[in-house]
């Protein structure tokens, strides 16, 4: 027998209005998921980058150990990265967002340093005139004026991030990944086209979000354009 004309899941098409309508809640849990183990990793990566990128700031001979670390951690491929961190976490949520931190922290790390390093020394002169102590520097002038770099690493540990969760489909946190890896076992077209589409989705409008953000916190980079 023949699949009825209107039935695209029968036909197995790429393109299928049924299957959106047959598995929303399947693919809405997928998607927190992965907004879930993404935004917890750069979190996570944010939290430990700073205080690296200050200390490789504050103590030169720090600098070269702290970006060749981070550097060799990112040039492991993906998995390996969760086959090495296996042992320790098991198949886990926390497997996934351990490899997801260790990858972000190159890119972040990096771009927080270069934005520290860019504040013009006779600023930082200015601002201890004015009677600012080395706290209020940081928090008052050198990290606002380090932003944007900043915030163009954060940008795209977001969006690798959200492109590497789907890798962790292999030990079962991958978010729109595991969707992706059933399909692609079973050749169901309309499920790995949908979930690589929510993926993209996903990242173009957290790239967006966050460059909103940035024009938002840093408004003189607008009047000097």
């Amino acid at each position: 027998m023949t699949a009825p004309p209107d039935d695209c899941l029968a036909r197995n098409e790429w393109i299928c209005g049924a299957y959106l309508s047959s598995r929303r809640e399947i693919l809405w849990d997928a998607a927190l998921q992965h907004l879930q183990l993404t935004a917890l990793a750069v979190l996570i990566g944010l939290a430990l980058a700073v205080p690296l990128a200050l200390a490789a700031r504050r103590w030169r001979w720090a600098a070269g150990p702290v970006l060749g670390l981070t550097t060799i951690l990112y040039t492991i491929p993906s998995l390996a990265m969760f086959s090495l961190l296996l042992p320790v976490y098991g198949l886990s949520a926390a497997l996934v967002v351990t490899g997801l931190v260790l990858y972000s922290l190159t890119l972040l790390v990096r771009n927080i340093l270069a934005g520290l390093r860019a504040v013009p020394e006779e600023t930082r002169q200015a601002a201890r005139g004015m009677g600012y102590g080395p706290l209020r520097l940081l928090l008052a002038v050198e990290l606002p004026l380090a932003l944007p770099a900043a915030m163009a690493g954060l940008r795209i540990a977001t969006v690798s991030a959200v492109s590497l969760v789907t890798v962790g489909a292999i030990v079962g946190y991958g978010g729109l990944g595991n969707l992706i890896y059933s399909g692609m076992n079973t050749y169901f077209k309309a499920q790995v086209l949908t979930a690589s589409v929510l993926c993209v989705v996903i990242a173009v409008a957290a790239d967006l979000l966050l460059l909103g953000a940035q024009r938002l916190l840093t408004p003189w980079t607008r009047r000097q354009a």
